[in-house]
């Protein structure tokens, strides 16, 4: 991020050296003062959300990210990418919000690792301006020090950056409202092909850093996490037909990132596992993951285990799949009428 770069709640936000993007002022009061371990601060207006995505590889953060622009519960602060090439990721998502109307949310490009993953929709990002975008990192702590234990953090993708903003300024991180978060497995992995249920798995998100995780737990920042076991729910063959066929802006971009999604790859089935908006449906919508508190460890292999000891996160095995489903096609599918 550029020296110098200053947030400010009244006006302006400097995200890059091209311009300046526009950060429309909260119409929110004081919360009370941030609470202990899992309660939260009594809230008045939308809840402030910090995204970080790994969108480009699964469809499934696309949904996700439609799902927060298209909920009035919430007002999203910025959106940082995660993984792998993220000045990609960057280009993608600002190609994505601004196609589909929503082009006030700054987007920045978080901590670049190298992968041998394939970006099933690079080909979509690559329609995209060329620029420079902001650090991810750093745009991320400026958003909690400017509304410290008010922003919840969305992380939809790999902990590089969740990570990274630890080590950087713990003290900043932990000012966070709550992180809610996909990733994990406790007793249920990875579902066949057929839909047969299978033993605990390193999930994805986990697996790809787990040293990164092994913070997050660490920090002492209350966690909600959705893991496999209430996550894998599919968006069958009528219901995405459906929506695809709504005619609106934003439908309309996540039609084409779902062709491109599905065209080069054979090692997936077209019916898309909605991982990601699973968790981002919580924030406003608690009702659909009832949580249990428990004491999650990270090995170094990206399991994540429940152990005993005292509470480090609260987690949902269950999720309302029906309850969801409604939701989500509800919200996005209201935007072509």
């Amino acid at each position: 991020m550029p020296m110098g770069l200053r947030w400010s709640g009244r006006a302006k936000l400097l995200l890059t050296g091209m311009g300046a993007l526009l950060l429309p002022m909260i119409g929110l009061a004081q919360s009370s003062a941030v609470k202990s371990g899992f309660s939260r601060g009594e809230m008045h207006g939308p809840e402030l959300v910090w995204i970080d995505t790994d969108i480009g590889d699964d469809i499934d953060d696309a949904f996700a990210v439609s799902l927060m622009v298209r909920s009035p519960e919430v007002h999203v602060l910025g959106i940082s990418t995660a993984f792998g090439d993220t000045e990609t990721r960057a280009r993608l998502t600002d190609r994505f919000l601004k196609a589909s109307g929503v082009a006030s949310i700054p987007v920045t490009a978080g901590v670049h690792t190298e992968t041998s993953n394939v970006m099933t929709q690079r080909t979509y990002a690559e329609h995209s301006p060329d620029r420079k975008y902001a650090d991810g990192v750093a745009a991320m702590l400026a958003a909690i020090r400017e509304h410290p234990g008010q922003v919840t953090l969305l992380a939809i993708g790999p902990l590089f950056n969740v990570g990274a903003a630890i080590d950087r300024d713990a003290t900043t991180f932990h000012k966070l409202k709550r992180v809610v978060m996909m990733g994990g497995s406790i007793q249920r992995g990875y579902d066949g092909a057929n839909g047969e249920r299978k033993g605990p798995d390193a999930e994805w998100n986990i697996l790809q850093d787990p040293k990164g995780a092994q913070k997050l737990f660490a920090s002492g920042v209350p966690i909600y996490m959705m893991p496999l076991d209430s996550t894998q729910i599919h968006l069958e063959r009528e219901q995405r037909d459906k929506l695809f066929a709504t005619g609106a802006a934003l439908t309309d971009q996540i039609t084409l990132l779902y062709h491109q999604w599905i065209m080069p790859s054979r090692e997936h089935a077209p019916t898309p596992t909605l991982f990601d908006p699973v968790a981002a449906s919580y924030i406003f919508r608690p009702d659909l993951c009832p949580m249990e508190p428990m004491r999650i460890a990270v090995d170094d292999k990206g399991f994540t285990k429940q152990v005993d000891g005292s509470p480090n996160a609260q987690v949902c095995l269950k999720s309302d799949e029906s309850g969801f489903l409604s939701l989500l096609l509800s919200r996005l599918e209201a935007t072509g009428k």
